[in-house]
């Protein structure tokens, strides 16, 4: 109660010292001193409390300021005036809305205009103007229509006459001081909100801006030019091609360029340097052709140059690469000279170290446009040497060589004509082949009849054997124009048909084997065209095609009684063939592989996975010792399993259970009784008070004895309360409750 007794009477001295000061005012209007020191209070009190101003508006001490500005014949008191009108404006909008009329701004105008008014007066009348225009598009509309506006703009131009800006000078720093002011009225005019109407009125200036911007690069200048110039074309296209269609993109480009250089001996040129590189970037931004321009001054690479500034922090590094990613976005002078200045590996690292989420998109903004330029670079090996005359020469050297490249590219479409007339006639000799594969088919059965035949007659003699490796090498011959003649399915078909049926079982057996050593040889055959190797080839498939299987034929006869061994003989042949020439149906070969193998792009699991091998029924090697590794496993768990009848449980189950006290009999132990403690009582109150019946929370909070529940705290807890009939007694004979639960 006493801190509320106190604000309010504070509050009612606020209001009996404003009531008293505008008496004052009122009765003092022959005493200009004593005026300026009450309007001096006034604004003291306003400075102080938030709410005076509000008051202050409320007894009418606003309007009686304003007129007394109007009216007064004393210039000191009318700057006192506008002073308070600015600041009350300043600390609340609704004085600000208040104080916002045409009267107001037309008094204002009569100040900046009238030849008798001095400086101070006219900084005085420009800052009231900026508080009533900032964050009010009311108040932009009224600078505009009641002419304010225009009469900014010629103090623009007038205030500051010449370029050699000396601030050591009283008069020429108050001057000075008077246009910067004009500068920030004239950026809170045109942007905050942005005001397109305003901002074509302030275009008459750029020209005046320029001129300073060549003549005078201190930092007291180009600071409020460059915010003027920034926040004047910010999301206006039409402002932007009159800035530059004036020269003021290229005005800005060569104080860049002079402020980077003088980056490295002053740390002011670099923060300068990057203060022009928001206003270059705000000229560009809605406009990326424009960046042109800039490729003419070499922007992007000063700019790589001052990214590399060791005292810049993240936001003015940001603002640098943003600017370079307008510069890049759509011309390819500025991304090659990005490329060749090293701005690729700046970026990449400026992407990785920054933790700055805003610089990370501006480095990846910087990446995105130059990727085409990069691939075109790479195809017409641009060189990237530091001397720049050396590059001219490179670059005139690759122009006269265009016509060597041209003649080039010609003899390799010659070459390719080539290629494709030999492929025709390749094509028509297939045709030929094609005729000739039912009486090859028909010499090789003839082959195989009499090598089984010789087989059955205890073995060829030497001369026997000399005959016959001569016709197995006629028919591995005869294979390998099979080869080349069957290319597509229709050939197969064709070679199945004529071949007789075979027991499914006995081709699924000698499947694997088969296909593999058909690869081998169509590999072999494709990348070795001398005859030497072919006749290797020939001689290797023919000696492990036509090898003498004795005991295989026996014992496929016992099983197949009915089959012909020369027409399973002829069919085995007839496989292999088909297999080797199945070129076009790669895809099938894969069914005869391990699936463990080819299931690479598959979502798989322990479970799937295991079912997945065990469905297959050509595994490798190494999946096949998985296959058996988890079936001994699975069948020791089996055994184990009917020996113990007992149920497998996960450890942490099967630790909570070996942890459970049991009797002999296998009956659950009672849980042992502990009392509750003196401690533990405190700790339960204490835990009741801060969370509440959260019993939980409070037995994870305090040192409960080990075996407590949450329930046995809730139980604990109602009883003590049933029991006593209020808490402040229950304290005093914790011990006797303990004892008692």
């Amino acid at each position: 109660m006493s801190m509320e007794s106190e604000d309010t009477k504070k509050i009612q001295e606020m209001k009996t010292d404003l009531n008293l000061l505008l008496e004052c005012l009122k009765y003092q209007m022959d005493n200009p001193f004593s005026q300026k020191e009450a309007l001096v209070t006034i604004h003291s009190i306003c400075q102080q409390n938030s709410n005076a101003g509000v008051y202050f508006r409320e007894i009418g001490g606003l309007m009686f300021v304003q007129n007394l500005a109007k009216s007064s014949e004393h210039s000191m008191v009318k700057e006192a005036a506008l002073y308070i009108l600015g600041t009350v404006a300043e600390q609340n909008v609704y004085c600000q809305q208040t104080l916002c009329t045409s009267e107001l701004f037309e008094d204002l105008i009569w100040f900046l205009r009238n030849n008798d008014s001095n400086t101070n007066l006219k900084r005085m009348s420009v800052y009231v103007i900026l508080v009533l225009v900032s964050n009010n598009r009311t108040g932009q509309t009224l600078v505009r229509e009641t002419g304010c506006i225009k009469v900014l703009s010629q103090l623009f131009r007038v205030v500051i006459s010449k370029h050699e800006l000396n601030l050591s000078d009283k008069n020429i720093f108050q001057n000075y001081q008077l246009w910067s002011s004009v500068c920030s009225t004239l950026c809170v005019c045109v942007n905050n909100p942005q005001n397109d109407e305003n901002q074509m009125l302030c275009c008459s200036l750029f020209p005046h801006a320029n001129e300073w911007l060549i003549n005078c690069i201190k930092p007291e200048i180009i600071r409020p030019l460059c915010s003027f110039i920034g926040l004047t074309v910010a999301n206006n296209t039409h402002v932007q091609k009159y800035f530059i269609s004036v020269g003021g993109l290229d005005v800005l480009s060569q104080v860049l360029v002079q402020l980077e250089s003088d980056s490295h001996k002053t740390l002011s040129s670099a923060k300068l340097a990057v203060v022009v590189t928001k206003t270059v970037d705000a000229c560009i931004a809605d406009n990326p052709m424009f960046g042109e321009v800039l490729s003419k001054y070499h922007i992007v690479s000063k700019l790589l140059a001052l990214l590399l500034h060791e005292s810049l922090d993240s936001e003015e590094k940001f603002s640098i690469i943003l600017t370079l990613g307008h510069c890049t976005e759509v011309c390819e002078e500025n991304q090659v000279d990005l490329f060749k200045n090293n701005g690729l590996p700046l970026m990449i690292q400026a992407l990785t170290e920054s933790q700055n989420e805003e610089l990370n998109k501006a480095a990846t903004f910087v990446l995105c446009n130059c990727k085409k330029i990069t691939e075109k670079l790479s195809l017409r090996e641009y060189s990237f040497s530091e001397n720049e005359a050396e590059q001219l020469k490179d670059i005139n050297m690759k122009e006269k060589n265009i016509e060597e490249y041209w003649k080039k590219a010609k003899e390799i479409l010659h070459r390719i004509e080539q290629l494709e007339a030999e492929e025709n006639k390749e094509k028509i000799q297939r045709e030929k082949y094609k005729n000739n594969v039912s009486p090859m088919n028909i010499n090789i059965q003839n082959t195989m009849k009499y090598f089984h035949a010789d087989s059955i007659s205890g073995g060829p003699k030497a001369e026997d054997k000399d005959e016959s490796q001569s016709k197995k090498l006629q028919s591995c011959k005869s294979y390998g124009l099979m080869s080349k003649a069957c290319t597509n399915n229709d050939q197969m078909k064709t070679l199945l048909k004529s071949a007789n049926p075979v027991n499914a079982c006995y081709r699924e057996s000698g499947q694997n084997e088969t296909l593999y050593k058909a690869n081998s040889s169509r590999n072999q055959n494709l990348h070795e065209e001398t005859t030497f190797e072919k006749k290797e080839l020939v001689s290797q498939s023919s000696g492990h095609v036509f090898k003498h299987p004795d005991p295989i034929v026996k014992n496929r006869r016992q099983q197949l009684p009915v089959t012909d061994p020369f027409t399973l003989c002829s069919d085995i042949i007839n496989k292999e063939v088909i297999n080797f020439l199945s070129t076009d149906n790669c895809s099938k070969t894969f069914k005869y592989r391990c699936s463990g193998c080819i299931a690479v792009g598959k979502s798989l699991n322990s479970r799937n996975f295991s079912k997945l091998l065990h469905s297959c029924p050509y595994q490798c090697d190494r999946h096949k010792v998985i296959v058996e590794a988890e079936d001994r496993y699975k069948s020791e768990l089996r055994k184990s399993l009917i020996c113990n009848k007992k149920i497998l449980l996960t450890p942490r189950r099967r630790q909570h259970l070996s942890n459970e006290p049991t009797t002999s009999g296998g009956i659950k132990k009672r849980k042992i009784r502990k009392n509750f403690t003196k401690e533990e009582v405190n700790y339960l109150f204490s835990g009741v008070k801060k969370m509440g019946n959260h019993w939980n929370l409070i037995l994870w909070s305090f040192p409960f004895q080990q075996g407590r529940k949450s329930v046995d705290l809730a139980r604990k807890y109602y009883k003590l309360t049933k029991r006593a009939k209020c808490v402040a007694p229950l304290l005093e004979d914790l011990s006797v409750y303990g004892l008692n639960s």
